[in-house]
């Protein structure tokens, strides 16, 4: 088996985006190197400083190298039958199979990575950078962060790896059914292997055991490992594997379980790699207020958190289309429910639909009771159910309950629980934030799925599906 030891040196931290600056390849038999490859690369882009501060390398000294283009046949040829070694690896592999696609070559290798390999049989050290880890094993780095100093330290490494592989782990590794040479640097197959395979929540963390994202699943496992596979060579993937040390996991009773405890941990944890669900929230809602004069007001005003609303809109153009029909069912002043904004009466009590509150025609007292009907109404609309699914294993069950179109909480509960009435059904759930993505969830589910649905009547839970 031959192994090419690779090092790189760029214009930065990802491919998509930089250049390489300079390459060399160590052929590797397994016990020495047998080959060797090395040049400076014209990037066809300025280096920055703090780059050139790191590695030497200036614009002046790539300015006559070669292309990637121009060696990338020699590269290819020096690689693509043999195992693509690095510390880092998939840093290096993402930079060169980028630039050799871009040059007609389809490069496809098994991959060791040395800082994985390194943990796995010489565990101990304090640090498993290159620099760090080769001042411990006495291992002379001839020119740091230079690819030829870099890679031939490296290719030492290796053969002290393969000499301390008395359990034959590498052979295992390059294995097609392996995960480990697909894995980021610092996360151990052990935290793979612990991973169930059912529904749930689960939460990459760094080195310092910070949340860095939250994902959920149908299955755990297979959605953490499909993190691990394809070639994306952008800035913010490569960046997100290098942080990933430690993953936790939440079992979850059921998907649409694990989609809400998924939305509710993004917004308790605010991980900097998720993006979507931070951005959403309900945009309009529907308050009262009592004015100057007593009268109780309806208004439509964006979404506050501080703030309790009746109802909750995505648009403004639905919210009005509900407050219009309050307004008709219940000869209410479109004055005072911010529909109408002229100093005059409004526009209903000129044709006869409005009894006169607009112009003080008519009390706030009597005025107030129509309020409070459509408002009673208005709650009226909003769905009260329960719904039953399966748990985390066979002795529970799980239950989620919306109240009053507001999502309450969920939890799990005997087969033997007593579910009849709601409050009782509250003190074993755990509470949880709502909002309009959560609800829709939920609502959309129930419909898919109304045997598992139970509707609530006052204080009471009723045991038909509907």
């Amino acid at each position: 088996m031959l192994y090419a030891v690779v090092d790189i040196e760029t214009t930065g931290g990802y491919a998509s985006a930089n250049g390489i600056t300079e390459i060399s390849i160590q052929v590797h038999d397994g016990t020495a190197v047998v080959d060797t490859f090395e040049t400076l690369i014209n990037p066809l882009q300025d280096i920055p400083p703090y780059i050139e501060a790191l590695t030497g390398i200036s614009n002046e000294m790539v300015a006559t190298a070669p292309t990637f283009e121009m060696v990338a046949e020699r590269i290819y040829g020096m690689l693509h039958d043999k195992v693509f070694v690095a510390h880092n690896v998939n840093f290096d592999y993402s930079f060169i199979r980028h630039q050799l696609s871009g040059c007609g070559y389809d490069l496809q290798c098994r991959k060791l990575c040395t800082v994985r390999l390194s943990r796995k049989l010489l565990p101990g050290h304090r640090s498993y950078s290159l620099g760090k880890l080769c001042n411990a094993l006495n291992i002379e780095i001839k020119q740091r962060h230079r690819a030829g100093g870099d890679a031939a330290a490296t290719a030492i490494l290796l053969g002290m790896l393969i000499a301390a592989d008395q359990e034959g782990f590498i052979p295992h590794t390059l294995k097609k059914a392996s995960k480990e040479q697909v894995l980021p640097p610092n996360l151990s197959k052990a935290q793979i292997d612990r991973i169930p395979a059912g529904a749930g929540v689960y939460y990459f963390k760094d080195s310092k055991g910070k949340v860095i994202y939250v994902g959920k699943a149908k299955n755990l496992r297979k959605r953490v490992c499909s993190h691990f596979t394809g070639n994306n060579t952008g800035r913010q993937r490569q960046n997100f594997l290098k942080d990933i040390h430690t993953i936790d996991f939440e079992l979850c009773g059921t998907e649409l379980m694990a989609f809400i405890l998924e939305a509710a941990e993004i917004k308790r944890l605010w991980p900097e790699n998720n993006r979507a669900m931070k951005r959403y929230e309900h945009k309009y809602a529907l308050y009262t207020f009592e004015d100057q004069k007593g009268y109780i007001r309806f208004g439509i005003d964006k979404a506050k958190k501080n703030l309790t609303a009746l109802y909750s809109f995505n648009t403004l153009l639905e919210g009005h289309n509900l407050l219009r029909l309050l307004i008709k069912s219940h000869l209410l002043c479109e004055k005072l429910c911010c529909i109408q904004r002229v100093a005059a009466a409004c526009t209903a009590h000129a044709q006869g639909n409005c009894t006169g509150a607009c112009i003080g025609k008519e009390s706030a007292a009597a005025y107030n009771v129509r309020v409070k009907y459509a408002i009673e109404e208005l709650r009226s609309m909003l769905p009260s159910f329960a719904l039953i699914d399966t748990g985390r294993h066979d002795d529970e069950q799980s239950c989620l309950l919306v109240e009053q179109g507001r999502f309450y909480g969920m939890g799990y509960i005997s087969h033997h629980a007593d579910i009849a009435e709601p409050e009782a059904l509250k003190s074993v759930l755990s509470p949880y934030p709502s909002n309009d993505y959560i609800l829709n969830l939920i609502v959309s589910y129930a419909a898919q799925h109304p045997h598992k649905k139970l509707a609530l009547k006052g204080s009471h839970i009723i045991a038909e599906a509907v």
